[in-house]
């Protein structure tokens, strides 16, 4: 890794969301940090997505539209081109929160290079209005074990160091990126939490429109980490603060 200035690869998995596309790559392609290496991955998109990515493609460092079986698939190809120190993925209709969000990233690290860098998430709805925080907020401690409480950060805010990724699980069509952060975890005990909003997240998303699928999945991923019981246990306690929020409060 340079020590000094690490590259972070950068990649944006879309499928026919060229409503939401040119500001995903917009926020990419306006940091300050020079280190980035952007990476975007179609699915064979037939809404003029590919004419977004060619207005841009001399900010892009490799793209490609083609079909994939899903959107982990998508991901696990953009990780594969990735060539950088970090991989972080910024998909079609979220964004990075500011400009100079690397900047200011680096500076929280103060000349250290952790394995995981992570932090908090804004919801934005899709036409990129803030919708506020996201209510679960980053721990100031991580540990693979902490998602036994739910997925407490984003994987938009989530940030690795390439040689310790591994691929999606494509098994999962809704929730691979919560195994992902779990199995990323638990291969190392460098996680630092940067204390910054890292990434806005799009409300309304595939895993939204498909949620009950996606929590069947997250149960089945933490029932095979934190066991049966302890899942059955917590899910109690995830109903209730459901309730609390959604109902009680309306919060995202």
């Amino acid at each position: 890794m340079n020590n000094t200035n690490p590259i972070f690869s950068i990649v944006t998995v879309t499928y026919n969301a060229s409503q939401f596309l040119e500001r995903t790559i917009q926020s990419v392609i306006t940091q300050s940090y020079p280190s980035v290496e952007y990476i975007v991955i179609d699915g064979n998109s037939t809404d003029g997505t590919q004419d977004i990515i060619r207005k841009y493609e001399d900010r892009i460092a490799y793209w490609i539209s083609e079909p994939d079986k899903n959107l982990y698939d998508a991901m696990n190809k953009g990780l594969a081109k990735a060539t950088g120190d970090y991989v972080w993925f910024i998909n079609a209709g979220d964004e990075i929160y500011l400009p100079d969000v690397i900047f200011q990233m680096l500076l929280q690290l103060k000349g250290k290079f952790p394995d995981i860098i992570y932090g908090e998430t804004e919801i934005i709805s899709v036409d990129g209005k803030t919708l506020g925080m996201r209510r679960l907020q980053a721990p100031d401690k991580l540990i693979w074990k902490s998602f036994g409480m739910g997925m407490l950060v984003c994987h938009q805010s989530f940030i690795v160091r390439r040689e310790i990724a591994p691929v999606f699980d494509i098994q999962y069509l809704y929730s691979s990126d919560f195994d992902w952060c779990i199995r990323c975890m638990q291969v190392t005990n460098s996680i630092v939490n940067s204390h910054l909003i890292l990434s806005k997240f799009m409300d309304g998303g595939i895993s939204d429109k498909k949620r009950k699928c996606s929590l069947k999945e997250r149960y089945r991923i933490m029932c095979k980490y934190y066991g049966k019981f302890p899942t059955q246990l917590r899910h109690i306690w995830f109903a209730i603060r459901f309730y609390y929020y959604k109902c009680l409060k309306g919060w995202v």
